[in-house]
């Protein structure tokens, strides 16, 4: 395994709840480094869900999704988290779970461009139903 995996998506009505989970490979060191939630819907380019530091103690979301969303990690298990709550139909896209592994180990910062990130996972599709 090189790319993350991701996992936990489906079909839920508005209002309610999913939780992703992307588990990192263990050679790529995930545990160490930032990583990110990205969303793609039909017609529309990838953008920005939120995103975390090596240690979890800060994060970023966009402003769509902030008060609804929450990501969080478990480093020793190489994971990171996206719970989504009070879903809106809006919300329905694929989404994709990104690590940056480039760069010094344990850097306290996030990073909100696709282009700032070397693995993607494969996605998994949310659909929200009005």
């Amino acid at each position: 395994q090189v790319l993350p995996v991701e996992s936990g998506g489906g079909l839920v009505q508005a209002g309610g709840s999913l939780r992703l989970s992307c588990v990192g490979a263990r050679h790529t060191a995930a545990g160490n480094h930032p990583m990110g939630w990205f969303r793609q819907a039909p017609g529309k380019e990838r953008e920005f869900v939120a995103a975390i530091t090596w240690s979890g103690g800060n994060t970023d979301y966009a402003d769509s999704v902030k008060g609804r969303f929450a990501i969080s990690r478990d480093n020793a298990k190489n994971t990171v988290y996206l719970q989504m709550d009070s879903l809106k139909p809006d919300d329905t896209a694929v989404y994709y779970c990104a690590l940056r592994s480039r760069g010094p180990q344990f850097l306290e910062r996030y990073y909100v461009n696709p282009s700032d990130y070397d693995f993607w996972g494969q996605g998994t599709q949310v659909t929200v139903s009005s």
